[in-house]
C-alpha cells in the first residue's frame, strides 16, 4: 500500500489512535482491518477511458434524454473551490446521467460515492479502476470501517471533488428521504476552507426500475446488483425518459465544524431542503398525484390545475404549466408503462403501487400530504 492517499490516511490522528489498539483489538489486528478497508476503498479515475465509456453505454444512455439547469453555479464554483455535489437518488442510472451532464459541459469529473453492491463483476472493475467510484458500506457500525472511510474521504477531497447521495441509497417509496450525515461529516474533516456543497436534484419522467422499487417500497435487504441489472434490462424494453439535472447555488461549508453534531445536522437539513426545492416537477408526477382510481379526463385536468397552482405558490421548479399539458405529456408515458389506462374519456389505474411511487416524488413540495389514493 504505497499510494499517497493511503499513506495520508494512516497518518491521521483518528486512525493512529485506532491502530494503537484503543478499541479492544491488538495493534496487529487493528492494522490488518484498517489496511483491508483501505484496499477496498482505494479507487482510480482514468479520465480518457471514463469518457470513452459513453460509447458502450450508448444503448442505455440513448433511452434517456439529458437536460440540465443552472449549470452556471458549477462552472463558477469549480474555478477556485473544492466541490461536493449532494444529490437525491432515484435510480442506478443516476451514476451515468449526472456525471455525464458535467462531462458534456467540460466540468472536471468528481469521484462518486456508490453502494458497495455495485462493485461486483466487470462493472465493479470499471467503477474501481476507471470511473473513480468509492464503494460505500451503508449502515455498518464497525468502528474500524467508519474511521477509515471518514479519513479516506477527508484525504480524497484534497485532490478531487466528490459526488454523493445524502439519502444513502435510492428512494424505494419515491419520496425524498432524510439525509444521512456520515459522508458529510467526513468531508468537513478535510479542513478545506474553500469547500462548497452544490445541491443537485435529478428527476425522470419515468424511472427505469420503478416497478422494482415501488413494489419493495422499503429496502429490507441488499440484493445482488446482477439480479437488479437483469430486471432493469427487462423493464428497459420500450423505455424512454427525460432526465432533468438541476444544480443549486453553492453552500459554503468550509467553516462548518465537522465535530459538532448540531452543525452537521443543520447543514444536512439545509442541503436536503435545497435539493427538494430544486427537484423538477415533471408531468408524470403531477398526473400521478392528481389521479383517482377512475377519473374523467376533464376532472383530472382540473385537479392537476389546482395542484400546479399550489406548487407554483411554493415556487416549485415546474416542468409543466397546465393540466392539459401534463395529461398530454405525462398520461401517455404512464399508459405505455402500463401504470394507467385510458378508456372512453376516462383514466383508470392499473398499477396503484407504482402510481403512488410517482406521486410521492413531489410530496415534499406540497403543503398537505395524503393526496394519493
Amino acid at each position: 500500500m504505497h499510494d499517497d492517499i493511503s499513506q495520508a490516511v494512516l497518518a491521521r490522528a483518528e486512525v493512529l489512535k485506532y491502530l494503537r489498539g484503543g478499541y479492544g483489538e491488538s495493534g496487529a489486528q487493528a492494522r490488518e482491518r484498517i489496511h483491508g478497508y483501505l484496499d477496498e476503498l482505494r479507487t482510480t479515475q482514468r479520465y480518457p477511458i471514463y469518457r470513452a465509456l459513453q460509447h458502450p453505454l450508448f444503448p442505455i444512455l440513448r433511452k434517456i434524454e439529458r437536460h440540465h439547469e443552472q449549470l452556471h453555479y458549477v462552472a463558477n464554483a469549480v474555478r477556485s473551490h473544492r466541490i461536493i455535489y449532494a444529490s437525491n437518488h432515484k435510480s442506478h442510472t443516476d451514476y451515468l446521467v449526472e456525471p455525464l451532464v458535467l462531462d458534456d459541459n467540460g466540468i472536471r469529473p468528481p469521484l462518486i460515492a456508490a453502494g458497495i453492491n455495485l462493485f461486483g463483476g466487470p462493472l465493479g472493475l470499471l467503477h474501481k479502476h476507471v470511473t473513480g467510484a468509492i464503494p460505500i458500506r451503508r449502515n455498518t457500525k464497525d468502528p474500524a470501517y467508519l474511521i477509515t472511510l471518514k479519513a479516506y474521504v477527508a484525504e480524497i477531497l484534497k485532490k478531487h471533488d466528490l459526488f454523493f447521495y445524502p439519502e444513502g441509497g435510492r428512494s424505494y417509496s419515491g419520496e425524498l428521504k432524510l439525509a444521512k450525515t456520515g459522508l458529510l461529516q467526513a468531508a468537513l474533516t478535510a479542513g478545506r476552507a474553500d469547500l462548497l456543497i452544490i445541491p443537485v436534484a435529478v428527476a425522470y419522467d419515468l424511472v427505469l426500475e420503478d416497478r422494482i422499487l415501488a413494489h419493495q417500497q422499503v429496502k429490507k435487504r441488499q440484493r445482488p446488483f446482477t439480479r437488479e441489472l437483469a430486471e432493469m434490462v427487462r423493464y428497459a424494453v420500450g423505455y424512454r425518459s427525460r432526465a432533468f439535472v438541476t444544480f443549486g447555488a453553492p453552500i459554503a461549508a468550509g467553516a462548518c465544524d465537522g465535530q459538532s453534531r448540531t452543525e452537521v445536522l443543520d447543514l444536512a437539513r439545509l442541503v436536503r431542503a435545497r435539493i427538494g426545492a430544486l427537484y423538477k416537477v415533471v408531468p408524470t408526477a403531477v398526473v400521478a398525484a392528481a389521479m383517482r382510481p377512475s377519473i374523467a379526463r376533464r376532472d383530472l385536468e382540473s385537479r392537476i390545475d389546482h395542484l400546479l397552482d399550489e406548487l407554483a405558490a411554493r415556487r416549485a421548479n415546474l416542468g409543466v404549466t397546465s393540466g392539459r399539458e401534463a395529461i398530454e405529456q405525462g398520461a401517455e408515458l404512464l399508459e405505455t408503462r402500463g401504470i394507467i389506462v385510458a378508456e372512453r374519456g376516462r383514466f383508470r389505474v392499473r398499477e396503484r403501487t407504482v402510481l403512488r411511487y410517482y406521486a410521492r416524488t413531489i410530496e415534499h413540495l406540497l403543503v398537505t400530504t395524503g393526496r394519493t389514493h
